[in-house]
């Protein structure tokens, strides 16, 4: 979809608002307090365009979602849909506050809520079949450690992530697990909770992969310099899921340039969407991102709590 494609979609707020109602309400408009039908249209507007006669409340569509309390019209979160979801290695704060006219702060705060839209850990589906799974970090330039902290490139006050790739649906997920090399036990949760029981799991020579049972695990030495190898007719190799990783750095310097900790795994949120998503055209991508906006309300004070 183009920009012209985009301004002609959305040539003001009125059509903005109709096109979050048929995302957010698909099938039939519902309250957003209490999920109810019994609702009815307030001529008015006022204070605010509907009505529901079970909790006997007045909402809109930005009740019970992402938009809730949000004062920027819904023109610009259209806009801000379009934009995240058509740049490749994301936008920053300073350019999407410049490109739809808020200032900074809000920008930020805006982009949080869109990433907690493209959440959904209760819909996430076990890989099955052969997954590849490894570990990065993410951390400060050694010139701002303290000395007993520089001991090299190794994982040391660094923020552990260890991630997954399903060789066969292309499918991605990644969790953030703490501060320093993850120990065995969290690794073996992650492959338990993302990968079926029996599917094939490739890894580097980490021993907590080698004390995995119900998976048929082959792995291969990145530290003898080991990065393919061939056995049985298997290609062993974690080049999948490591390429997620160097999509993920290459945003982390390019256009964050620093992530706090607190909030890497909306970012590694974002971008596990962003290559789940990729076969979807620019306006099923925004469709899947209004859809997913409902019953996930995000509060300036959860944000900067670390909730």
């Amino acid at each position: 979809m183009s920009l012209l494609a985009l301004a002609e979609m959305f040539p003001d707020e009125e059509s903005a608002r109709r096109w979050f109602e048929s995302q957010v309400w698909p099938k039939e408009r519902c309250c957003g307090h209490c999920g109810s039908v019994r609702t009815k249209t307030v001529p008015s507007e006022k204070p605010m365009p509907y009505w529901c006669s079970d909790c006997r409340s007045y909402f809109s569509v930005r009740t019970g979602t992402v938009l809730e309390r949000s004062k920027v019209p819904l023109r610009k979160w259209a806009y801000a849909v379009y934009i995240l979801t058509t740049s490749v290695k994301s936008v920053p704060s300073t350019k999407l506050a410049e490109d739809i006219g808020v200032t900074q702060p809000t920008a930020w705060f805006l982009l949080q809520r869109l990433r907690k839209a493209w959440n959904h850990p209760g819909q996430r589906r076990r890989m099955r079949g052969t997954v590849e799974v490894d570990e990065t970090y993410f951390g400060g330039k050694e010139k701002n450690k303290r000395v007993k902290s520089k001991l090299g490139r190794g994982p040391v006050g660094k923020t552990a992530v260890v991630g997954a790739k399903n060789r066969d649906t292309k499918q991605v997920s990644a969790r953030v697990v703490g501060t320093g090399t993850p120990p065995a036990p969290v690794l073996r949760d992650f492959v338990e909770d993302t990968a079926e029981t029996g599917s094939t799991v490739y890894s580097d020579g980490a021993w907590a992969y080698k004390t995995m049972t119900g998976f048929t695990h082959a792995s291969v030495a990145h530290s003898r310099g080991e990065y393919v190898r061939y056995e049985k007719g298997r290609c062993i190799h974690t080049n999948g899921i490591e390429s997620f990783w160097a999509i993920l750095k290459r945003a982390y310097m390019g256009t964050f340039h620093w992530l706090s900790p607190k909030h890497l795994q909306r970012y590694i949120d974002e971008f596990c969407w962003r290559s789940n998503a990729h076969s979807l055209g620019t306006l099923e991508r925004m469709e899947l991102t209004a859809a997913g906006m409902v019953g996930k309300r995000l509060t300036y004070r959860e944000l900067i709590g670390g909730s």
